[in-house]
């Protein structure tokens, strides 16, 4: 049996087509469905819905042989005990700072100012101000992002951005753009060698469809 490790939503979504260039298609709608193990048309290919910041554990792990995620989720996780064979180009977005239309961002870094990030992102924040030589106290967060800048419970956000139309909504600016991001195909070191056709001939689809030019 060989198990994926997918998360609902864009990843999903935009992984889908990719699944079918291996001849996998998946039978639940997981929008329709309780269900977290998804059956396919390949009675040996299975797929797990996990949380997105969980794909990487799963396969660290030996939960699902492979698996899609962001490479933010990747930075976050350290990428340990996995093999990382593709970008896939899908789910693209960026990681970025954002503070209050009114809070002057540039002016408070330049003065030397110590600011409070908000974040999920601990690691590409420290990593990001750190080399900007940017002092700052990291206040962990797991969702909305958006109000800690609002409420006061911090200076500057961290978090992911696709089109903006959030952060414009809350009042919120774009500052800095730390990284672009897409989802990478990674998998199990040890199921690579175990099951090794297999897993190589989902590999090589996939690699076969990637979107050209990135």
């Amino acid at each position: 049996m060989i198990t994926l490790a997918l998360s609902k939503g864009r990843i999903f979504d935009e992984a889908l087509p990719m699944l079918a260039a291996a001849g996998i298609a998946v039978l639940d709608d997981p929008e329709k469905s309780r269900k977290l193990i998804l059956t396919t048309n390949q009675p040996d290919v299975r797929v797990v819905l996990v949380r997105a910041s969980d794909v990487p554990t799963y396969v660290q792990y030996g939960g699902a042989d492979l698996g899609v995620t962001g490479k933010d989720t990747l930075i976050e996780h350290g990428g340990q005990g996995l093999y990382q064979p593709l970008d896939l180009q899908i789910a693209k977005c960026r990681v970025s700072v954002a503070v209050r239309d009114d809070f002057d961002y540039v002016r408070a870094v330049q003065q030397g100012s110590r600011l409070r990030v908000a974040t999920k992102y601990t690691a590409i924040a420290r990593d990001f101000f750190a080399a900007k030589g940017v002092h700052v106290d990291m206040i962990k967060l797991y969702g909305s992002m958006e109000l800690a800048p609002l409420t006061g419970l911090a200076d500057a956000i961290v978090d992911l951005v696709s089109t903006g139309n959030t952060l414009r909504a809350n009042h919120l600016v774009e500052v800095e753009r730390i990284m672009d991001i897409s989802s990478h195909l990674v998998v199990n070191q040890a199921a690579l060698k175990l099951k090794q056709a297999p897993l190589r001939r989902i590999i090589d689809a996939f690699a076969s469809v990637i979107p050209a030019g990135g």
